[in-house]
């Protein structure tokens, strides 16, 4: 699935401090600017802290210290001005819609819902208006070109204020260099360099600080200066009937390679009652494909020779399995297992598998993976 970017935000525009051929710039703070051999530049003297900031000369190259900083009427022309054209842009993206769905929504060859499904959209994506009509618009959201309905759509500021609350949020570093601190302060520890052009996401639910952006950095969370980023959505595109059929295919065939059969593991009652307590304690609420997986896990780290080969040792090895450990898989030995958990124990000894060689599992979300329910398996 494409993604579509437009900007909405830019948060904050500064006094004019650097000029590098025509291209101004702020030099204090968090930015990090240099000039290459041969070339010149005005310089207009400002706060520049040189605990945070630097300005690196080349050689050969030269500059111009100049005093005549602008004017307070200057300073104020420009901000009208980008906010002026911030406002274009803004009312630009209000020929935009986004999805009003909690799932998906169809999309029609007509304005009727007799008409052929050329696709659908999903409750983050968006399109433009090609055609507005009383009960349908017209739109295209990436390859998919059709009519949906008025009443699952949102139109103008409210497709814009939704598209915030459900599509991920990026922030694009606008000068040369910019330092990614441990927190939202010029005090806090640098943590990394970041060039210009790179997009980052958001951590919008971290408590917002003033001149300050959260962002996933190497997977942690890390601050840059609001100062030089650009804010934008990543709006997702719908999908054809075609595309939606051909990644149902490439899906199917990568299910096919994971449901390998491998060599039977021997297993008497008591084996196939104490494995499948194990899954009653870890996936007892999940669907028989879930089931299926965990006693698949096990087996694989029996198979795996990384692990004690027999099947009590790999469940009571220390640190493994959270039920052995804590009393819940006695218990459930005690009362007795379900026969959906006693017939995926009895599959996966046999050499049934649905996550392939996988030998870990957690909770859905924390990794990639194959997800089966609520935990992914890797």
């Amino acid at each position: 699935m494409q993604k579509r970017i437009i900007p909405y935000a830019v948060i904050t525009v500064s006094t004019v401090s650097v000029v590098f051929s025509g291209i101004s710039a702020k030099a204090k703070g968090d930015a990090v600017y240099s000039l290459a051999a041969g070339a010149a530049s005005d310089i207009l003297v400002e706060d520049i802290n040189p605990e945070i900031s630097d300005l690196q000369l080349c050689a050969g190259a030269s500059t111009h210290v100049r005093t005549d900083l602008p004017t307070e009427e200057e300073l104020e022309e420009l901000r009208q001005q980008r906010e002026a054209e911030l406002e274009a842009e803004r009312k630009a993206s209000f020929t935009m819609v986004m999805a009003k769905t909690s799932d998906y929504v169809n999309v029609r060859s007509n304005p009727s819902t007799e008409a052929d499904k050329v696709g659908v959209l999903y409750k983050d994506c968006g399109g433009e208006i090609l055609e507005r009509g009383d009960g349908w618009t017209k739109i295209q959201s990436g390859e998919l070109v059709g009519w949906v309905s008025n009443d699952f759509l949102y139109f103008e500021e409210a497709a814009e204020e939704y598209a915030k609350t459900v599509c991920k949020t990026y922030a694009t570093i606008d000068t040369q260099a910019l330092r990614v601190r441990s927190g939202p302060s010029a005090d806090a520890e640098i943590i990394g360099l970041l060039e210009v052009g790179i997009d980052l996401e958001t951590v919008p639910e971290k408590e917002a600080t003033e001149g300050w952006i959260a962002i996933l950095y190497q997977n942690k969370l890390g601050y840059v200066s609001s100062d030089y980023v650009t804010l934008h959505l990543s709006i997702n595109e719908g999908e054809t009937i075609e595309e939606i059929e051909e990644r149902e295919r490439l899906a199917a065939l990568e299910k096919a390679k994971l449901k390998t059969k491998y060599a039977s593991i021997s297993a008497n009652v008591d084996d196939i009652t104490l494995l499948a307590a194990l899954i009653q304690c870890e996936a007892g609420n999940q669907c028989y494909e879930g089931k299926l997986a965990v006693g698949a896990v096990v087996c694989n780290r029996i198979r795996s020779g990384s692990y004690p080969g027999s099947l009590r040792d790999v469940i009571y090895a220390p640190g493994q399995f959270g039920p052995a450990a804590n009393g819940m898989l006695d218990k459930a030995l005690a009362n007795g297992v379900s026969e959906s958990c006693r017939q995926a124990a009895i599959e996966a000894f046999g050499g049934a598998t649905n996550v392939g060689g996988a030998c870990h599992f957690r909770r859905a979300g924390s990794r990639d993976g194959v997800v089966i329910g609520d935990h992914v398996f890797y």
